[in-house]
C-alpha cells in the first residue's frame, strides 16, 4: 500500500514538474486514480503530503475602455443593447442578467437586486439612471406581451421551489416575469402550464461577438468583459475597493483586488526612457 502511494505520488510530481501540466489536469488525474483505487481496486491511497502541485496562474482580465464599450454597444441594437448595456452598467454576469425578474428592479432608487448570484448569496448593485427611460420602455413592452399571454391562458414562468409550493398562482403574477423573456413558449410537462423561459445566453454571447467584431476592437472581448470593465472603471474614478466588491458581489476582496492590476497605475502609466531620446 504505502508503495503505491509513493507510485501515485511520484505521478503526479511528474505532472506538474516536467509535463507542466494546469492545476485543473493534476487535479482530474488524482480524482482518477482515487476513484480506481477505491471502488475498482477496493483500497484507499495513503494521504499524499509530498506531491508537488500545479501552480494555477494568475490571468488579468481583458478590460476595455469606455470608449470601446461604446463602440460595442453601439453595435447592437433592441434588447440586446440593454442586455449588454447592464452587463456593464451594473456590472452583471451574464446569468445574473438574464435571470432578472421585473421584481428585482427599482427605476426610483436606482438599483436592482441579483436573487442567489454566485455562491447563492443576494446582492445590490447599481441601475444605470441613463439606461432607466430605456428600461421602462423594455418594461412597458414587456408587460403588453404578459397580458397577451394571460388572454392566450398561459403567462406563466418558472418559480423558485419555495415560492411555487407557497404560492403555486405567483407564476403568472407580472412581478415574477423575467425582465428578458424568451420570444418563444413552452409546455411544462409535469403542470401543463404554458410559460416563457428567459432570454437564452448564447444568443447574447453570440450577439456580443459579432458586436465586437464589427465594431473593429483586437482584444477578446465577451460578455464577461463588460464586468471586467465595470469593476476596472470604477476603481479609475476612486470608488473604494470594497464598494467594488460588494457591486460585484465577491466574497473575498482579493478576488476584486486583481483589477487594480489593469489600471494605468502600473505598466500603462509607465513613462519609457525612450520616450525621451526623440525621434530615431
Amino acid at each position: 500500500m504505502e508503495k503505491r502511494g509513493e507510485e501515485v505520488t511520484a505521478f503526479l510530481t511528474h505532472l506538474a514538474v516536467r509535463e507542466n501540466v494546469s492545476a485543473s489536469t493534476q487535479i482530474q488525474a488524482l480524482a482518477a486514480l482515487l476513484f480506481l483505487y477505491r471502488h475498482v481496486l477496493g483500497e484507499d491511497l495513503p494521504w499524499m503530503r509530498d506531491v508537488v502541485r500545479s501552480k494555477k496562474p494568475v490571468k488579468l482580465p481583458v478590460v476595455l475602455t469606455r470608449s470601446e464599450v461604446w463602440r460595442v454597444l453601439r453595435e447592437l441594437e433592441g434588447p440586446q443593447r440593454l442586455q449588454a448595456s447592464l452587463l456593464y452598467g451594473s456590472g452583471l454576469r451574464l446569468k445574473e442578467c438574464l435571470m432578472l425578474r421585473v421584481g428585482d428592479l427599482d427605476l426610483e432608487r436606482t438599483c436592482l437586486t441579483v436573487r442567489r448570484g454566485k455562491g447563492k448569496r443576494d446582492r445590490v448593485t447599481v441601475l444605470p439612471k441613463s439606461l432607466i427611460p430605456k428600461v421602462g420602455e423594455h418594461l412597458s413592452d414587456m408587460r403588453l406581451q404578459h397580458l397577451r399571454d394571460l388572454e392566450r391562458g398561459a403567462g406563466w414562468v418558472e418559480l423558485p421551489t419555495a415560492m411555487a409550493r407557497k404560492s403555486p398562482k405567483a407564476g403568472q403574477e407580472w412581478t415574477w416575469q423575467w425582465v428578458f423573456p424568451a420570444t418563444r413558449m413552452y409546455v411544462h410537462k409535469e403542470t401543463g402550464q404554458k410559460r416563457r423561459h428567459h432570454y437564452h445566453d448564447s444568443a447574447l454571447q453570440k450577439a456580443v461577438g459579432r458586436a465586437v467584431a464589427r465594431s473593429g476592437i483586437t482584444k477578446r472581448a465577451s460578455c464577461h468583459t463588460c464586468r471586467h470593465s465595470f469593476a476596472t472603471h470604477l476603481l479609475e474614478d476612486n470608488y473604494d475597493i470594497r464598494t467594488v466588491q460588494e457591486l460585484l458581489g465577491h466574497k473575498d476582496v482579493r478576488t476584486t483586488m486583481i483589477y487594480t492590476h489593469v489600471l494605468g497605475t502600473g505598466a500603462g502609466g509607465v513613462r519609457s526612457p525612450m520616450d525621451d531620446m526623440g525621434d530615431l
